[in-house]
């Protein structure tokens, strides 16, 4: 029995990419979790930095400082640690397609 669970645990694990790549808005989900600093769909306000038209390239740039220390931040190395790779380019294309603010 226990050679069953360890079978099943590794699918799951295993199926996680593809239940995420069939859900065509789990980008706009995960970029929801943006907004309370950056904004709905990027347009920031006020100080915060505005993500909206902005390169994926940039933007999967900046999370890897973050997450690597090399741009400090108060919060932001930790909330970019709590998201995958798959996730952050998620994220960062749905960024990339929103119009920037004019």
């Amino acid at each position: 029995m226990g050679q069953a669970l360890r079978l099943a645990a590794a699918l799951l694990v295993a199926a996680a990419p593809l239940v995420q790549a069939q859900d065509a808005n789990l980008g706009r989900n995960l970029a929801a979790t943006c907004a309370n600093c950056h904004g709905t769909n990027g347009h920031a306000r006020a100080d915060s930095k505005p993500l909206a038209g902005v390169s994926a390239e940039k933007i999967l740039a900046a999370i890897a400082d973050f997450k690597s220390g090399a741009q400090p931040a108060t919060i932001m190395h930790q909330i970019a640690k709590g998201y995958t790779d798959d996730q952050v380019k998620l994220i960062a294309a749905y960024f990339a397609a929103q119009p920037a603010a004019k």
